[in-house]
């Protein structure tokens, strides 16, 4: 697929090349905000929003960086806006915001059940910091290079390490607990 024509046509008003680019680039926008925010309805809110945020935008598109590292970067900042959005509506509430019935984990230990292993991922994610989450989902959930993942957030490609490093132990702290005696 020729990103760059369907930018062009994009640009000029051809609607159907907008939708190819969005068809194209879907999974991809899908994979960065469920990562970062679990399967949500916030989710496809934020999933929506950047592809009207790209729409936007394409006509400032200089080409610098792929559209996947571009439309990628836009979806990490509303998600990460969005973040910021539900920490300050728990504090103003008081509530805990959980997807996931932890009491229902100790019935799904086997490490062979993917829906469990989701489970496990999305609730260590919920615990980290964003900037500590976008790494891990653009590295590891995504498959981005580091100097892919330093460029999407903008950041040097030591801190994208020393993060990974950082967010990979958090997590195994977070989900140690939960796994038993099911640690790999």
């Amino acid at each position: 697929m020729n990103y760059s024509e369907l930018i062009k046509s994009s640009t000029t008003g051809d609607h159907q090349a907008f939708q190819k680019l969005v068809e194209s680039l879907e999974p991809l926008v899908a994979s960065t905000v469920i990562g970062m925010l679990g399967n949500s309805p916030e989710s496809e809110d934020v999933g929506q929003e950047t592809f009207i945020r790209l729409y936007k935008s394409l006509g400032s598109f200089k080409g610098d960086s792929s559209i996947e590292t571009y439309v990628t970067r836009i979806a990490i900042n509303l998600s990460i806006n969005e973040l910021k959005k539900r920490k300050r509506r728990s504090m103003i509430f008081k509530s805990a915001e959980t997807d996931i019935d932890l009491g229902n984990l100790s019935d799904h230990k086997n490490p062979q059940d993917e829906e469990a292993n989701r489970q496990l991922i999305e609730y260590g994610l919920k615990k980290l910091k964003p900037e500590f989450k976008a790494v891990i989902v653009l590295r590891l959930i995504n498959g981005y290079s580091v100097k892919e993942t330093a460029k999407v957030l903008n950041v040097a490609e030591g801190t994208v390490l020393s993060r990974l490093a950082r967010a990979q132990g958090k997590l195994r702290k977070i989900l140690t607990p939960l796994l038993g005696d099911h640690r790999g």
